[in-house]
C-alpha cells in the first residue's frame, strides 16, 4: 500500500485540523519525528503565532514550536484549499454542547464538509474529536463517499478536479480502497507532568481494516503504543467510557462532601484516609464544579444518543446533576459564611482565585470559575478574580465578561469581604493569601494542604 510506504518512509505529509490544546501538540509530536505537517485552523491569530515560531498555549512552550518551523517540518495556515497536499488529515476541533446540552456537531460537519471538496485518492482521514457511538460513520462517511460529486458542484474547487479528478459526477469514493477512514480519540490532559501526547496509549478503529491498518501504521510513528479495537463506534465509545467513569466518580465524592459536610465531617481526611487501602480503591476529589472539554460534555453525548435506542441513561444524567450543582453548593456555603461575619451576598465584596478549570493551566473551557461569577453578580456580589495564566477573561460560547486579573497585593487581599479559591494553582503564596484576606472559602482544600489552618478558612 503506498501509503502506508510513505508513512514508513516519513516521506508523507501530516494535516491537523484545529491547533488547539489537542491538535497543537499532536502535529508537534509529528513534526518532531521529521513528517512535514500543515496545520489548518480558521484563527489567523494562531497562524500567524505559528509562523514566529511562538506558542498561545501556556504549557506548551516556544521553544517546542520554533525549531520544526525553521526546519520547515511544521506550518500553518487558514487556506483549507491546500488539503489535497497532505496525505493524512487529522481533524481535532471542538465538540460543545448547544443550550439543550445536546451535541453542537458544527465543527465536525464543517470540517467534513470543507474536506470533502478537496479529497483525492490515498488519503487518510481520522477524527479525533470526543462525540458519540456512530459519529465518523453516519456523518463523514457519508459525505467521503459523495466526495466526487460535491467536488464537480462546487465551483471554488474547480482547479482541484481538474488536476486530481476524472470522475463522471455519478462516480463515488469507495472507503478503504480510494481513501481510508478512522477515529481516535484524543487523551490530553493539560499540563500533566507525567504523561504527554506521545506517552499515552492511543485507541484507533477504522471503517475497515485497510482502514485500521493504515491508522495503526500512521500512530505508531509518534505514539508509544496503539490500542485497536473493531470499529469506529468501540473507539468513539471509549472516549466516553473514560470521561463517564470520571464524571460518575466526581459526582460521587461532591455528594459525600455534601453530607459529610451536614454530618460535620471533613470529606478531604476521609478521602486520604480512604487512600491508604492499597486495593479496590482510587481517591477522587471534589471541586467547585466540572471544567475542561471533556467530563463536563462527553457524557451527555451518550445519554443523547442513547434516546435513539430508547434507553435511559439514568445513572450518567444524575451523576450530571451532582456535579451541576456544585458551583450552587458553593455558593450556599459561601453565603453562610459572609452571614457568621454579618455580611450579605449582596454588595459583599469577592475576589475568585483562579480562573482556569484546573490549575497552571491557561484553559477556561467550561471553568467552573465562570459559572460562580455568574451566580454571585445575580446575588448583587461585586466579583474580581485573579488568575497568574489569565490575564483577561476571553469570550466563550456562554460568557463575555470584561474583566482583568487583579494584583495579588496585601492592601487588595485586605479590600474583598471574602476570597474564594477555585483554581489551586501551585503558584499561589498561600500564606501570604491566608494572612492577608479577611475570610477564604477553600473548594480545593488547598491551604490545609499546604499547612495552613485558621479559623477565618472554610472549605466548601
Amino acid at each position: 500500500m503506498e501509503l502506508i510506504s510513505r508513512i514508513n518512509d516519513r516521506s508523507a505529509v501530516i494535516g491537523v485540523i484545529g491547533l488547539g490544546y489537542v491538535g497543537l501538540p499532536l502535529a508537534l509530536e509529528f513534526a518532531n519525528k521529521g513528517f512535514k505537517v500543515i496545520g489548518f485552523d480558521l484563527d489567523e491569530n494562531k497562524t500567524k503565532f505559528i509562523s514566529a515560531g511562538k506558542s498561545y498555549i501556556k504549557h506548551i512552550a516556544s521553544e517546542r514550536i520554533s525549531p520544526v518551523v525553521e526546519k520547515k517540518l511544521f506550518s500553518a495556515t487558514a487556506d483549507f484549499s491546500r488539503l489535497p497536499e497532505v496525505d493524512a488529515i487529522l481533524i481535532c476541533v471542538p465538540t460543545p454542547l448547544d443550550e439543550h446540552r445536546e451535541p453542537d456537531m458544527t465543527f465536525i460537519e464543517n470540517s467534513a464538509k470543507t474536506i470533502s471538496r478537496y479529497l483525492r485518492r490515498g488519503q487518510l482521514v481520522v477524527l479525533e474529536s470526543s462525540t458519540y457511538p456512530g459519529t465518523t460513520e453516519e456523518i463523514l462517511l457519508p459525505m467521503f463517499e459523495n466526495a466526487p460529486a460535491i467536488q464537480l458542484k462546487s465551483k471554488a474547487a474547480g482547479e482541484f478536479i481538474s488536476k486530481y479528478h476524472t470522475d463522471k459526477e455519478t462516480d463515488k469514493f469507495t472507503v478503504g480502497k480510494d481513501f481510508y477512514l478512522a477515529f481516535s480519540p484524543e487523551r490530553e490532559d493539560p499540563n500533566n507532568a507525567n504523561f504527554n501526547t506521545a506517552t499515552i496509549p492511543k485507541v484507533i478503529g477504522g471503517v475497515t481494516p485497510d482502514c485500521l491498518a493504515v491508522t495503526k501504521v500512521l500512530y505508531d510513528q509518534v505514539i508509544v503504543s496503539t490500542v485497536p479495537v473493531s470499529s469506529p463506534r468501540a473507539a468513539e465509545a471509549t472516549k466516553l467510557l473514560e470521561n463517564i467513569y470520571r464524571s460518575i466518580n466526581i459526582a460521587l465524592v461532591n455528594e459525600l462532601k455534601m453530607v459529610f459536610d451536614r454530618m460535620d465531617i471533613d470529606v478531604w481526611e476521609v478521602i486520604d484516609a480512604a487512600s491508604t487501602k492499597p486495593f479496590g480503591y482510587h481517591p477522587f476529589y471534589p471541586g467547585p464544579g466540572l471544567g475542561g472539554h471533556c467530563i463536563p460534555i462527553d457524557p451527555f453525548y451518550l445519554t443523547w444518543k442513547a434516546r435513539e435506542f430508547e434507553v435511559n441513561t439514568k445513572f450518567i444524567e444524575l451523576a450530571g446533576e451532582i456535579n451541576t450543582f456544585q458551583p450552587y453548593y458553593v455558593i450556599e456555603r459561601t453565603i453562610e459564611t459572609l452571614n457568621k461575619y454579618r455580611k450579605s451576598m449582596n454588595g459583599a465584596r469577592v475576589l475568585i482565585l483562579g480562573a482556569a478549570y484546573k490549575k497552571d493551566i491557561d484553559d477556561m473551557r467550561e471553568s467552573p470559575s465562570l459559572k460562580l461569577i455568574e451566580i454571585m453578580h445575580e446575588r448583587g456580589a461585586e466579583v474580581d478574580y485573579n488568575d497568574p495564566y489569565i490575564p483577561k477573561l476571553p469570550k466563550t460560547r456562554k460568557y463575555n465578561y470584561h474583566m482583568e486579573s487583579v494584583e495579588l497585593t496585601a492592601a487588595n487581599l485586605k479590600k474583598y469581604d471574602l476570597v474564594l479559591l477555585s483554581t489551586d494553582h501551585t503558584g499561589y503564596d498561600y500564606k501570604f493569601i491566608a494572612g492577608n484576606a479577611k475570610v477564604i472559602v477553600d473548594t480545593r482544600n488547598a491551604f490545609e494542604r499546604h499547612g495552613i489552618k485558621a479559623d477565618n478558612i472554610y472549605k466548601a
